[in-house]
């Protein structure tokens, strides 16, 4: 059977712990299916940091949460709700919410194509000097 439970990290006297997916007969520290998440229990408050949709996909497949993992995802990673702000003034008084516009069908705006650029034709280099011909300096012979 596959389990979801708490594998412990840290050094001694300090617990950090990983939440990951292992085979239930498989020890605490040894191999392990995937991390799913983290819960540091000595920070204040305690942190877990948890991938949520892993988790689900993970019980879904048949995973079993250990009875901390299950009390950690249920402490840490339910949503709260919130109640509704309470306003001073009752809804009579209220400013009336303004009203909507009525929806125009407006016919889509022509889309212009750009005019193509020319770009200028490189400007013409001038044309190279000849290099007068040079003849060899006579050379004398002496012997």
């Amino acid at each position: 059977m596959v389990a979801i439970r708490l594998r412990r990290a840290g050094s001694k006297k300090r617990p950090f712990f990983r939440i990951v997916v292992t085979d239930s007969r498989a020890a605490r520290d040894s191999s392990f299916v995937e991390i799913l998440g983290h819960y540091n229990p000595r920070t204040k408050p305690a942190l877990v940091d948890v991938k949520q949709d892993r988790v689900d996909y993970w019980i879904s497949k048949g995973a079993q949460p250990s009875d901390t993992v299950r009390t950690l995802i249920s402490r840490h990673l339910t949503p709260i709700p919130v109640a509704p702000a309470v306003s001073s003034t009752p809804a009579s008084v209220a400013a009336p919410a303004p009203a909507a516009k009525p929806a125009v069908a407006a016919a889509p705006a022509p889309v212009e194509t750009p005019a193509p650029v020319e770009t200028p034709a490189p400007a013409a280099t001038p044309e190279p000097e000849p290099v007068p011909e040079l003849t060899p300096a006579p050379v004398d012979e002496q012997k």
